[in-house]
């Protein structure tokens, strides 16, 4: 390996290859260090600037650099932005199973010629025998690293084959400097890594602070589903066409949520393991080129993007560690402008992520009942929760400098002196050895008798039970503020088991005043939000002279356009509109039973109306709105919809989505009512004559209402059937209410 000359050039180089005048904390000297051949491990936060500190010297330094990455997204995202600063795309490759024999080919001759200065691959690529011979032969600068977490078992993202580089790079042979990434490492897994890499005794170590101070962290309870997307769908209104990601669980999820953004107007899709690679990719470049705002993505297969602008993460499932949740939650600001961090918890969720780790092996469920812990304290604290997050990380925060970037500081919940149940608190740890973990001390002083307590005659000690008098969420409190201010510490080799520390001790021997806040009890919380909702909605009186008025200007413009009054709007919108007073166009699409087209063909004159009343009665309009949600039975709206446009009989349409005619026809006419048109003149033409079709779509034309049963008894005189009835219905809204 030849360097260049570094200190008066590296700045000149910074400007040359990416026009940045002045490197971010610690860049410059992490770049130094591998100039000068050694070891490097960079614990950097997302958004720091941890991929410079190995693109600037892989495009300096003599050779091409490996970087070792997990995602072949990626991958590809970090190639085509170090090509977008030259006019060489040999500069930058990747070699993954994603590419053809033939650009295969093309890289490693491009590699030898000397043009590529940075080959991404996978540490699945550095197994493969040829691989390792090719790069053996060939001119490495050094490996850099990337999402070096995935090394550690003790890492919330363990990868087996990350295990094995160490392996591969001495098959390759060579000195090479190596340097580690991530930004996400535990003290414990930070240790672990260096353990496993064999990092040379002068290796370079940079951590930089945790702390990303444009995000705000707020975590809210989780209800139902109807109550729990209304909440998202209000928080991605406030930031009209921002981009955004939501993290779920399940596939289902991601898809539920991304249609029902999608129905509110917002441009969303969802992006999980289950979609071809193709409709991935596009998803990805939608959102890179800013086509489509917000993406729903499933936690496990995540998001291997890097868009600096993304202006909110939301977490419709709580990830199951912290480190997950860091990680997500760093994709928002990454170009140092302000982020929401929103996340919804349930202690179910916490349950059903627990049923995943019942089949898995002894010390991996020990280790994933910990980690989950941590996200429950997270949760559920009431404390600072950047102080918290960075705490975790093993770097001290004072709260004071959070300035309301978090719910916890934004609205602090009133403090209690503990002290004494403080010195209860650390007494109990000392009285069951130092040994035991949160959940076994809280139930100690709770004086629970659980299997455990019995077995290990913790019902014997003096101190067992001595905190009945207070629940559960006091001693968590306790414990978890004893925590944070270093009374004690955490054990992660023996599994969590809480151990006194020396400021413990010298609190015992001397306690004074110790105020904390109570945490969270998202239960009773969700409750009381409930109630207040219900209360709301309550409150909201139908305005029956607007109702009036509307319905006297709906006549009118049926009688203009010489339409039927319930083709422009049914009667339930018109009674939304008189107890949400929408007054602009989007307001109004919020509306059930208002289509786009609808709104737009028909709502001018009524927003009019409307904007009128409510100056010249001086309304305060409700500050909430109405969330369109998407149809129950959406799937089966979507098979009638797909097997229409295919000309089947409404028979055979009936019987494969295990509905009567009746209910099928009810189906259709929800489906052409939310706006959707369906041509079911192939139908008709065989079941209505051309006499009935006449008659009828007359008879609508004229009618007050499009009730059938009505329509029936004005009808039958014409032996016209309700079926008939029933069937020139949909056909005449689909052709004139749309």
């Amino acid at each position: 390996m030849t360097a260049k000359p570094v200190n008066s050039h590296l700045e000149q180089a910074l400007f040359d290859h990416f026009g940045f005048d002045t490197f971010k904390g610690n860049q410059k000297a992490i770049i130094e260090a591998l100039f000068e051949g050694r070891d490097t491990f960079v614990i950097m936060p997302t958004g720091g600037g941890k991929s410079l500190c190995y693109q600037l010297p892989g495009l300096m330094m003599d050779g091409c650099a490996l970087v070792i990455s997990p995602l072949i997204a990626l991958m590809k995202n970090q190639v085509d932005s170090i090509r977008s600063y030259g006019d060489n795309d040999a500069v930058a490759h990747f070699l993954n199973s994603s590419l053809s024999k033939t650009q295969m080919r093309q890289v490693k001759e491009d590699i030898t010629s000397g043009q590529t200065k940075l080959l991404f691959v996978a540490p699945e690529t550095l197994t493969k025998e040829e691989n390792i011979e090719f790069f053996r032969e060939s001119n490495i600068s050094f490996v850099a690293i990337d999402e070096a977490h995935c090394i550690s078992e003790w890492g919330h993202d363990f990868r087996p084959e990350y295990r094995r580089i160490r392996e591969m790079l001495d098959e390759i042979g060579h000195q090479i400097p190596i340097i580690a990434l991530t930004a996400t490492a535990t003290p414990k897994v930070q240790s672990d890594i260096v353990k496993n890499l064999r990092m040379g005794e002068n290796h370079a170590t940079f951590v930089s602070s945790f702390n990303r101070d444009n995000l705000y962290y707020e975590v809210r309870p989780k209800g139902k589903k109807e109550y729990t997307f209304k909440q998202i769908i209000q928080v991605v209104k406030t930031m009209p066409g921002e981009s955004g990601i939501i993290y779920v669980q399940s596939r289902k999820s991601a898809e539920e949520i991304a249609e029902t953004l999608r129905v509110n107007g917002v441009k969303a899709l969802p992006y999980h393991a289950g979609l071809d690679p193709k409709t991935r990719s596009r998803t990805q470049d939608e959102f890179l080129m800013e086509d489509t705002d917000v993406i729903c993505a499933t936690i496990a297969f995540g998001m291997g993007i890097d868009k600096p602008d993304v202006r909110f993460v939301i977490h419709y499932d709580i990830p199951k560690s912290i480190e997950n949740y860091y990680q997500e939650t760093g994709r928002a600001g990454r170009d140092g402008l302000g982020g929401k961090c929103i996340a919804f918890y349930a202690y179910k969720d916490i349950l059903k992520l627990e049923k995943f780790l019942r089949d898995k092996p002894l010390m991996e469920r020990e280790m994933g009942a910990q980690l989950m812990q941590e996200v429950m304290a997270y949760s559920e604290t009431t404390a600072c929760r950047r102080r918290f997050l960075l705490h975790y990380f093993g770097e001290e925060y004072d709260e004071k400098n959070c300035g309301e970037k978090c719910d916890n500081c934004r609205h602090p919940k009133e403090r209690i002196e503990a002290k004494d149940k403080l010195v209860a608190a650390l007494k109990a740890v000392i009285e069951l050895d130092e040994n035991y973990p949160l959940k076994t001390l809280i139930e100690f002083v709770l004086g629970k008798e659980t299997k455990q307590m019995k077995d290990y005659r913790f019902t014997t000690r003096a101190g067992f039970g001595f905190g009945k008098g207070e629940d559960e969420v006091m001693w968590s409190s306790v414990f978890r503020q004893a925590l944070l201010n270093n009374m004690v510490r955490k054990d992660i080799e023996s599994y969590g088991t809480i151990k006194m520390t020396e400021q413990g001790h010298a609190f015992l021997k001397k306690p004074v005043s110790f105020e904390i806040p109570i945490d969270h009890d998202f239960e009773k919380e969700l409750a009381a939000d409930m109630k207040d909702a219900a209360d709301d909605a309550r409150a909201v009186v139908l305005d029956k002279a607007l109702l009036l008025a509307l319905k006297d200007l709906r006549k009118k413009e049926s009688k203009r356009l010489d339409l039927p009054p319930f083709v422009i709007f049914q009667d339930p919108s018109l009674h939304e509109m008189a107890t949400r007073y929408p007054i602009t166009l989007e307001e109004m699409k919020n509306i059930n039973g208002v289509s786009i087209g609808k709104a737009k063909r028909y709502a001018t004159p009524f927003l009019m109306l409307i904007e009128k009343y409510v100056e010249e009665n001086d309304i305060s309009r409700p500050n909430d709105f109405v969330v369109k949600q998407v149809a129950n039975k959406s799937k089966k709206k979507v098979n009638i919809i797909q097997a229409v446009d295919r000309k089947i009989p409404l028979e055979d349409i009936a019987s494969g989505n295990q509905l009567s005619m009746d209910e099928l026809m009810e189906e259709m006419v929800s489906i052409v009512l939310s706006g959707t048109k369906l041509n079911i003149d192939y139908y008709i033409e065989d079941e209505v004559d051309e006499y009935s079709l006449e008659e009828t779509t007359d008879y609508f034309m004229q009618a007050e209402t499009d009730d059938p049963d009505i329509a029936f008894q004005t009808l039958k005189e014409e032996d016209i059937t309700i079926e008939e009835i029933k069937l020139v219905r949909i056909k005449f809204l689909s052709e004139v209410a749309n």
